[in-house]
């Protein structure tokens, strides 16, 4: 991937983009020991990484594009369990076997897969895991679920899958917000914008009830020790 495919979009990510279910959280937490040390690669804004450190883990979050870094500087200042890292899925820059658990939330397809599972192998502490999450639309519609199981496959051999409901209520500015995040879409400096949010609106004004539209995702985790 290009590093700043996401430049520009750092801010809609943060107020766009879905969280995961506490319930998630709880689960990966329970694969390993409490004081296990976590690489969240590719973090972005901090969404899933700050649910991690609210639990009190020990994170090294690495992200690689310098305008969703300064969101995440934003999103985990508050916490020094965390340490924030310039660095790719295939290039971290952590030290040797120095993590018990990596996590990669909503962004392994951006990876080089093989170049990825090098850097997993050479980072982690023996039988280390590798926990992949996903939020996926619940009625199996959208590209990111071929994605996301294209992505899965060509890295995991025989993961443990599990999910959690993760219904989310969109408001009209988050809505806008969730799509201008999307790194396909039209940013507020371009030309197309504002006919492209013209359509959003549309779509929203459809499909809304009483100024809230709902979606209904699921949280799908897949989690492999990595031997």
């Amino acid at each position: 991937m290009s590093t700043e495919n996401f430049t520009g979009r750092a801010e809609a990510y943060a107020k766009g983009r879905p969280g995961y279910p506490k319930a998630a959280i709880d689960y990966i937490c329970s694969l390993v020991p409490y004081d296990a040390i976590f690489a969240d690669i590719g973090a972005g804004t901090g969404i899933f990484t700050k649910m991690l450190a609210e639990q009190g883990c020990v994170v090294f979050a690495v992200e690689p594009n310098a305008d969703m870094r300064g969101q995440l500087v934003c999103t985990l200042e508050s916490y020094s369990n965390v340490t924030i890292v310039d660095g790719t899925g295939e290039a971290t820059s952590l030290p040797d076997h120095s993590v018990d658990v990596i996590t990669i939330a909503h962004a392994l397809h951006w990876f080089n897969i093989n170049a990825f599972r090098n850097e997993c192998r050479r980072i982690l502490k023996p039988n280390g895991l590798v926990v992949v999450v996903y939020n996926l639309l619940s009625d199996g519609s959208g590209e990111m679920i071929r994605l996301s199981k294209q992505a899965t496959d060509a890295f995991f051999h025989e993961p443990i899958v599990t999910k959690f409901p993760n219904p989310i209520e969109y408001t009209r500015e988050k809505w806008i917000a969730y799509i201008t995040s999307l790194d396909d879409t039209p940013l507020p400096a371009d030309p197309e914008y504002d006919a492209h949010v013209m359509e959003v609106n549309a779509g929203f004004d459809r499909d809304s009830t009483n100024g809230m539209l709902f979606i209904k995702r699921d949280t799908k985790i897949y989690s492999e020790r990595i031997v």
